[in-house]
Parts: structure tokens; C-alpha cells; sequence
């Protein structure tokens, strides 16, 4: 065929001002693709560069770019660009699906999109910008877009398989370690970090609210302690309903996921302004009593295309995360409970002090540790004189907050390895550790003694007490703990028949 010949064709007659040298170009690009696709699976990158060296002197080709079809929302993004195409490359795209399916190519000025189909199902728009287009036969542009759907859909069919194995490894790895979360806290962070692995991120973040929206807790993932400080600076006693991004997502009960943040508005000094991030996406952990907090993570880089597959995604980490948040609550409530039980149990709850049941406890450790290292260990057992009298005349009242301020007194006397104890009444026990004599418990027993003697200022009125203590050591006077206490008991009676002081056992 010579230049000015027609070539007939199924469709009609076609008439073409191309040389041998062409038909040759654009029979080996169809060639081309078909051994690259039997090869391997290409890159469009690849596919673009056969299709940019085979038409660059046939048709004048200068760019191309591949968009894909989003089957979700219908929207089309640039998956692959070769050489400068223009920058309204995304309406030519468009501009085929006014057409039938099955019609040609749409060619605008120097630029023609040809819709890629396989299996029925358009994939995406192929957009080749040359200024010999006119040129590309029909069969070449036919398969030319159908090896280039082709590609999209294998590549389409490897992302999605390797999206779905890293998000049901995200879901299992939160319902695996949040079941073990044992605070709130605990389960942001874990939050956190498996939002930044899930959407492969370079930041991810968590802040928890209180039942008055007010944020309680800040942390995150990829920040240096120069920033977590400054977020918690920021953030901490902050209304979440103050932020645009938690109102957005609460008009949407749903996550919002931002291609490119310059383009919205922001609470200041949050973690879109203070990590500088350039995309991001944002789930509010939403329990059945309300809003409980908010994921965030996001790259500084850079704009981000988010898919539908990102919005799905989110959505089940959000409801995950919800779950583990309030199982983590309720571990956290339940362990705070048991521990403030156990409090009780071992804790007067006038004075706050160790009860005799924590008393009687740690000494038959210490007596244990004494036997093992030859050691020794002293028993002050201590009860106030004139004590009833200020309960007689004063009051119950004045009573409670005389014992309150005398516990306050024992235990500013003693070094924080002693125990302080109120036994009951007005009688209360100091348990001396690290290895006392003694002349060292009787000089502790006599601060002790000339300390309780000062003046109390109970209901605006001065109120003096005395105390009588006795003092039992091991082992010199007692080998275990119950001859101990009965040695100190001993010695704190007899010392206050003689109208208090200070005793020693024996």
C-alpha cells in the first residue's frame, strides 16, 4: 500500500496517508504487546513505553497516560503517565463515556482517549496526545486498548488480593492484641499503629474524648517527642467538637479521607497542621453510649488518591476500634474497681493508712527476710492518751480529724520502706525495716513521742494528746510475728499505766 491508497475494512472505508514504515510501526506494536503479556505481567510504565516507541514517528505520539475507572464512584485517576501530556487530559477522558461503548475513539484537537474494556466492563481511558493521530488504524487502537485493559485488570486483580490480605490481617491483628488492651490508652495506641500499617502511612494518630467531648489523651506513631508534646500541648482539655474534621465526620457518621489538604480547613495547631500532612484519612470510634475518639493517619509528602477500597477499609477499623476502645474501657473500669476493693480491704478508710490485715501481711515478709539474712525488724505499737477526752468534749467529729492529722504526723516520722498502721481506735502500729537496733527504734519511738505532743488544730481550736508506745524487736525479743505483736502490746500497756512514754519489750 502507498501513500493516498484506502484500505477497506469491516467498518467502512478508511482512508490513510501513511507509508509502509507505519503499517510496519503499528503491526509491531501490536506484536509487541502480545509477547510482553505472555512474558510477564508489565508495568504500565512498560506498556506505555512500547506504545510511545512504536507510534512516535507513525502518528506523532508525544504523551500518554492511562486512567482507571474507579467501579465504586465512577471517578477516573491517572495510573501512568509517559512523556507531558496536557492538563485537562482528565475531561478528554471523560468525554468517552458520551459515547457508546462500542464507538470509536474520541479524538479531540491532538489528543484521542480510547476507552479500555474487557469482559464487558470498561476499565479505564487510554489518552494519547500526537499530532499524527489521524493515523492510528482502527485494529491498532482496538488492541493497543485491549492489551492495556488487560494489564489494568491483572495488576487491578494483584493490588486488590494484596489490599484484602493486608486488611483482614489489620482486623485480625486488632481483635488478636485489643482483647488483651488492658486501658484505654493501650488500645489508641494499638489503634494507631495498626491504621498506620493498614493504609501504609507515615504518621498515624489517636486522641480518646471524655463523656464532655473534652480530648483526655494524645499519641502517635512516627512523632518524635518534640511533637507529641506540642499535639498534647495543643490538643489535651480541647472540645473535639471544635474541630472541622470531627464535624465532618460526624455529619457523616463515617470516616473522611482527604486527597489533598491544602485544599481544607483545619483546627489549629492539630495534627493536620502540626505534622504538616498533605493527605490523610480520619475514623471516629463510635460506641453504642456515644463518640469515644478519633484515628487519624496521613502523609507530609504529598497528595494521596483514596479509593473506595480505603473508604471500606475504614469504616470496618473504625467499628474494630470502637469495640476494642470500649472492651479496653470496661477492662480498665473493672480493674480500677478490684483495685480500689482490694484498697478497702487493706486500707482504714478514716486515715487512708495500711489496716492491721496489710500490717500483719508485710511484717511476716519482713520477719521472713529477717530469718533469711539475720536481719532484724522492730514493732512500734503505739496508742494516744487523752484521747477520749477530746472525743467527750470536742466531738466525734473532732475525733476522726485528730486520728486523720496523727496518722499524717506518724508518717512523716518514718522512711518510706516503714509501714504506718491503724489498728483500730486510736491504736496504730509503725513496722521499722532495713535492719533496725535497738537504740535506732527508740530513738524513732522518742521523735515519734515528742512529735505527737504538739499542739493539734482541730475546728479552730488547739487540742493536745499524748501516746504511749511500745517497742518489740526481732529476733531478741520474739522469733515470730504473733510473740512480736504480743512483746510491743506488752510494753506500750505498761509504759502507759506510768502515764506514756516510750518502752522497750523486756
Amino acid at each position: 500500500m502507498t501513500v493516498g491508497s484506502e484500505m477497506r475494512t469491516g467498518g467502512g472505508d478508511l482512508t490513510l496517508s501513511a507509508s509502509p514504515l507505519a503499517l510496519d510501526e503499528q503491526t509491531r506494536l501490536l506484536a509487541d504487546l502480545v509477547e510482553v503479556m505472555t512474558r510477564d505481567i508489565p508495568s504500565l510504565g512498560h506498556i506505555l513505553g512500547i506504545i510511545d516507541r512504536r507510534l512516535s514517528d507513525p502518528c506523532g505520539m508525544t504523551a500518554a497516560t492511562v486512567f482507571t475507572l474507579d467501579p465504586d464512584d465512577g471517578s477516573l485517576r491517572p495510573a501512568a503517565t509517559i512523556g507531558s501530556p496536557a492538563g485537562d487530559d482528565l475531561r478528554i477522558a471523560g468525554r468517552v463515556f458520551r459515547v457508546s461503548a462500542g464507538a470509536p475513539p474520541v479524538q479531540v484537537g491532538d489528543r484521542t482517549a480510547i476507552r479500555l474494556r474487557i469482559g464487558g466492563q470498561t476499565v479505564g481511558v487510554l489518552v494519547l496526545t500526537g499530532t499524527a493521530l489521524e493515523h492510528l488504524r482502527p485494529e491498532t487502537a482496538a488492541g493497543t486498548a485491549l492489551q492495556v485493559a488487560a494489564t489494568l485488570q491483572v495488576l487491578s486483580a494483584e493490588v486488590h488480593q494484596q489490599f484484602t490480605t493486608r486488611a483482614n490481617a489489620t482486623i485480625r491483628s486488632l481483635f488478636e492484641e485489643g482483647s488483651t488492651a488492658t486501658s484505654v490508652e493501650a488500645a489508641g495506641m494499638l489503634l494507631a499503629k495498626a491504621t498506620g500499617e493498614a493504609f501504609r502511612t507515615e504518621y498515624a494518630a489517636v486522641h480518646l474524648i471524655g463523656p464532655d467531648n473534652t480530648i483526655q489523651y494524645v499519641g502517635g506513631v512516627g512523632l518524635n517527642e518534640d511533637v507529641s508534646a506540642r499535639l498534647r500541648g495543643n490538643l489535651l482539655g480541647k472540645l473535639a467538637t471544635d474541630s472541622p474534621v470531627w464535624k465532618a465526620m460526624m455529619a457523616t457518621n463515617g470516616p473522611v479521607l482527604v486527597g489533598d489538604a491544602t485544599q481544607g480547613e483545619f483546627r489549629h495547631g492539630g495534627f493536620v497542621e502540626t505534622l504538616q500532612l498533605r493527605s490523610f484519612l480520619s475514623m471516629p470510634l463510635l460506641s453504642a453510649a456515644g463518640p469515644v475518639g478519633v484515628v487519624m493517619c496521613g502523609d507530609s509528602s504529598g497528595p494521596r488518591a483514596w479509593t473506595s477500597r480505603d473508604q471500606t477499609l475504614a469504616r470496618q477499623v473504625a467499628m474494630e476500634g470502637a469495640l476494642i476502645v470500649d472492651s479496653a474501657r470496661m477492662r480498665q473500669q473493672e480493674q480500677m474497681h478490684v483495685a480500689e476493693l482490694t484498697r478497702q480491704a487493706y486500707h482504714d478508710a478514716l486515715t487512708g493508712l495500711p489496716n492491721r490485715t496489710h500490717l500483719l501481711d508485710r511484717a511476716e515478709r519482713e520477719v521472713e527476710i529477717a530469718m533469711a539474712t539475720g536481719g532484724r525488724i522492730a514493732l512500734l505499737l503505739l496508742d494516744l492518751d487523752g484521747f477520749k477526752r477530746v472525743n467527750d468534749t470536742v466531738g466525734h467529729h473532732a475525733g476522726d480529724a485528730l486520728l486523720q492529722a496523727v496518722g499524717q504526723r506518724l508518717q512523716a516520722a518514718v522512711r518510706d520502706n516503714d509501714v504506718v498502721a491503724r489498728l483500730g481506735g486510736d491504736e496504730f502500729a509503725i513496722l521499722l525495716t532495713r535492719n533496725p537496733d535497738e537504740t535506732s527504734a527508740a530513738a524513732i519511738a522518742g521523735r515519734i513521742h515528742e512529735r505527737l505532743r504538739q499542739p493539734y488544730d482541730i475546728d479552730g481550736g488547739k487540742v493536745h494528746v499524748g501516746a504511749s508506745i511500745g517497742i518489740a524487736l526481732f529476733p531478741s525479743d520474739a522469733d515470730d510475728m504473733a510473740t512480736l505483736m504480743r512483746g510491743a502490746d506488752a510494753a506500750m500497756y505498761e509504759v502507759k499505766r506510768r502515764g506514756g512514754g516510750v518502752r522497750l519489750a523486756g
